[in-house]
């Protein structure tokens, strides 16, 4: 945008933001010359739509006339909880470069005013890995686990390259050298675990851009790994109005309202001088209504005069002008080819047989997990928040297993109930006992809840239990040295209604049914 003054530039840079980390620097550097600016993306799960909503700030950023660097952050995927596998690092980080670049032209921003960097380009350099070495004498293990607590994948048995994974974002605002760097509130942490430590190591401060995050169209965060909650970027119209008209829309409401949160952040950021937001509807229902600002759009939805069906019916009209060009660009066969080769179904291999190169090696396949009934309950002698169980697997002879339950479930309760068990943990002493598996359990997030999970009355003792969509040979002992439980167990959990799930594959009987728990969206160990 030429000819606009620092003052307006400043404006289009941070209209929307929920926060910003530096405005005094920004209004000094904007008097003197144009911002330079990151952006940073780990290559983890497919971008969706939400996407859409840092795309539509790089758009102002651009008519601001700042210069902006889009970051393929290849490293930092892997090394948060390998989110990417390493066999699938490089696939990714050519998906998201050719979905990105798709999302840009989608919108009509000029990919020549932009810079693409992979992070392996130069976080590989003998002066980058020097600096890491550096950063790591200073920073503490408690500031590190606290910057990424919001963005690294968060396990009981933390991996030391969750820690390192705040330091590597720190020092890429050096190594790119920016003025700025914009990313989700979520970042917050590690944004300040910047200003913190780069002066330390004599760099400067740089100036922090964050986004609100959009709600989900089930509520909460919208998410690669929670299918419901967002629309793929290669949805099917058909797939979007299915998954639109399960959105949560509450009439009036506007807190928690995803659809109305994307129109905000990008429909309404992306409409040209004179264009608003179109709904079309029967005359006896009101009529045709164009909103030309979004705060007369949200006070008119909270009036309950916009009723959430022709909400959402306009919301997948403008979805699809926005995925179509995406859609017509992925038909080429060669992009095709790459979305598979990134993104390969989940593993469905024979028993016995050796899963397929590529394919994700800790997959839940490899959990023995079968059906148990307890016949005896006792306390442990020598602790008191433990019981020794007696659990019937079907084989020779019961399994004693030590569980925590007693603070939460009484003897009576335990006695003769269907039990989840995992059954190739490493047996280990407890308090002198040997215990020789796992009754898997719900628990709240503060821990004053826990219930082991509920069975089918119907389930065959000794039957083994198999996560949707898996099927292979579960490892006769997992080795607690690869940690395979912890990193699986991180993925492992209740939805929404409750059903017991691995990311969305739903755990199941060998009959097909579920398990369920009465504590929802809980993690299950």
């Amino acid at each position: 945008m030429v000819g606009i003054s620092p003052a307006e530039k400043k404006a289009l840079i941070t209209r929307n933001l929920q926060e910003t980390l530096g405005d005094d620097k920004l209004t000094k550097i904007l008097s003197e010359r144009d911002l330079k600016i990151y952006w940073g993306t780990a290559t983890t799960g497919k971008p969706h739509v939400a996407y859409f909503v840092p795309m539509s700030k790089i758009a102002d950023f651009l008519k601001a006339g700042c210069e902006v660097t889009i970051l393929f952050a290849d490293l930092h995927a892997y090394l948060d909880n390998m989110k990417a596998p390493w066999t699938l690092l490089e696939l990714r980080t050519q998906y998201y470069e050719q979905v990105i670049k798709a999302m840009l032209s989608s919108i009509g921003v000029p990919l020549e005013k932009l810079k693409f960097v992979k992070g392996s380009d130069y976080q590989l350099s003998k002066e980058y890995t020097l600096d890491v070495y550096k950063l790591s004498s200073v920073v503490t293990q408690h500031d590190a686990k606290k910057a990424g607590a919001e963005v690294v994948k968060q396990v009981e048995y933390p991996l030391l390259s969750g820690l390192l994974y705040p330091g590597l974002q720190a020092l890429d605002e050096e190594y790119l050298k920016v003025d700025a760097q914009f990313g989700g509130v979520d970042q917050r942490k590690i944004f300040t675990f910047s200003e913190k430590y780069l002066p330390q190591l004599g760099y400067e401060k740089r100036i922090h851009f964050m986004n609100p995050m959009v709600p989900g169209l089930a509520g909460g965060k919208m998410s690669s790994s929670e299918e419901d909650s967002k629309i793929d970027l290669l949805d099917s119209p058909a797939n979007v109005k299915k998954k639109l008209k399960k959105a949560f829309c509450e009439p009036g409401n506007i807190a928690d309202n995803g659809l109305l949160s994307f129109v905000k952040h990008v429909l309404f950021s992306l409409f040209k001088e004179g264009e608003g937001f179109e709904v079309n509807r029967e005359a006896e229902h009101g009529g045709d209504v164009t909103f030309l600002k979004y705060e007369d759009l949200e006070k008119y939805y909270a009036e309950d005069k916009l009723h959430p069906g022709d909400l959402k019916a306009t919301v997948e009209k403008y979805i699809n002008r926005l995925l179509d060009p995406i859609r017509k660009a992925f038909e080429k066969p060669e992009l095709q080819k790459l979305s598979a080769a990134a993104y390969p179904p989940p593993a469905k291999v024979k028993a016995g047989a050796a899963p397929a190169a590529g394919a994700d090696e800790d997959a839940p396949h490899r959990l023995d997990i079968r059906v148990g009934k307890v016949v005896e309950v006792a306390r442990h002698p020598d602790a008191d928040t433990l019981y020794v169980l007696k659990i019937d697997l079907a084989e020779a002879q019961p399994r004693t297993i030590i569980s925590g339950l007693v603070k939460f479930v009484t003897q009576e309760e335990l006695d003769q109930r269907l039990v989840a068990v995992l059954c190739n943990l490493k047996p280990s002493k407890m308090r002198g006992i040997l215990s020789e598996g796992m009754v898997l359990c719900t628990s709240n997030a503060d821990h004053t809840v826990v219930e082991p999970i509920v069975l089918p009355a119907t389930a065959t003792l000794g039957s083994r239990l198999s996560f949707e969509g898996f099927s292979g040979t579960p490892d006769e002992q997992l080795n607690p040295k690869k940690k395979v439980w912890e990193k699986l167990s991180a993925d492992f959990k209740t939805n929404s209604d409750g059903l017991a799930v691995w990311k969305d594959n739903f755990l199941l009987t060998p009959e097909g049914e579920k398990l369920s728990s009465k504590l929802a969206n809980c993690s299950i160990k």
